[in-house]
């Protein structure tokens, strides 16, 4: 689960507009990625009413990152108003160039729980967005769509479906430089199959991919292998295949593939890669200079039997 909201999103310190003190002076608007929650079950505040005192103190058009946070029973409807009211204000938000939309912490909602909505006219009513985020995998939809200046996108759910990722792999977004998913497990809704990432794997559709990562997955070991030989690792700078049930046959795969010298990072943290493995992956990669992550083993003395493998977050 998420148990921390964000501290930093978009390069900038996340800021809690429900904090502030009534008349108190607030940050320049274009100097923090502001947070914006309705208030937590039953409130009378709804979060577009709370948008609409933010637009009452803030000047919108400085405002360069937004973060969503609770609205209004996340664990039951999804944050159509929230699309609705930003769209609405395309006009003033000119200068908004990233949003978050689910910066919900356990304690308020469930990962698992936390319902989504169909995202992309959000892409669509703004077209200079560079930074799109979004936490949640049920009832979450993502229409393809051609967006030229997205250059990081991030899914993050206990269980993606694999429409999901179909229609972000089906999208045209040529400068998108970072990509994100967090799969899932089947128990929490995760559909997703290794040929639904081909369209990341290939290096055709993402020309200006540099660092991927789709991790979190029960299909982390057919993943590994499938990168072993995916041509788009040749140009990667980081490759993430964190969080979910690596174990030996994706680091053997890894090892024994294309070359990986060239990568900046190898996150594997949170696995199940027995310890021989784990020391030829340092000597191996680590020694030619790549910051290999091998931090936090899911394993433990279980951990060699694959029912007993889990990914770091689900429920």
């Amino acid at each position: 689960m998420f148990l921390d909201n964000l501290q930093v999103f978009h390069g900038l310190p996340a800021f809690e507009f429900a904090e502030a003190e009534p008349g108190a002076a607030l940050p320049p608007a274009a100097s923090v990625a502001w947070r914006i929650r309705a208030e937590l079950y039953g409130a009378e505040t709804t979060w577009a009413e709370e948008f609409a005192r933010f637009a009452e103190a803030v000047d919108l058009s400085q405002v360069r990152a937004l973060i969503v946070g609770m609205w209004n029973d996340a664990y039951e409807s999804g944050p159509d108003e929230v699309i609705e009211t930003l769209a609405a204000a395309r006009d003033q938000l000119t200068a908004l160039r990233a949003v978050f939309i689910g910066d919900i912490v356990g304690d308020e909602c469930e990962v698992s729980w936390i319902h989504q909505t169909q995202v992309s006219p959000l892409l669509d009513a703004f077209p200079l967005l560079e930074e799109f985020a979004v936490r949640g995998g049920a009832e979450l939809e993502f229409a393809p769509v051609e967006h030229a200046s997205l250059r990081a996108l991030t899914v993050q759910a206990g269980g993606l479906d694999a429409s999901v990722v179909r229609g972000i792999g089906a999208s045209t977004l040529p400068a998108l430089e970072r990509l994100d998913l967090y799969l899932g497990t089947e128990n929490y809704g995760a559909t997703v199959r290794l040929d639904d990432l081909a369209p990341f794997l290939s290096g055709e559709r993402f020309p200006a991919l540099r660092h991927l990562a789709p991790r979190n997955s029960e299909l982390q070991d057919e993943i590994a292998v499938a990168c072993a030989s995916a041509p788009v690792v040749a140009r990667l700078e980081t490759l993430d295949l964190s969080l979910g049930t690596l174990g030996d046959v994706g680091a053997e795969a890894l090892l024994a593939g294309q070359p990986l010298t060239h990568l900046k990072t190898l996150d594997l943290s949170h696995h199940y890669i027995s310890e021989p493995l784990q020391e030829r992956l340092m000597s191996q990669l680590g020694g030619a200079g790549v910051a290999v992550n091998l931090d936090v083993a899911g394993a433990d003395e279980e951990g060699e039997d694959e029912d007993f493998r889990y990914v770091a977050v689900s429920e």
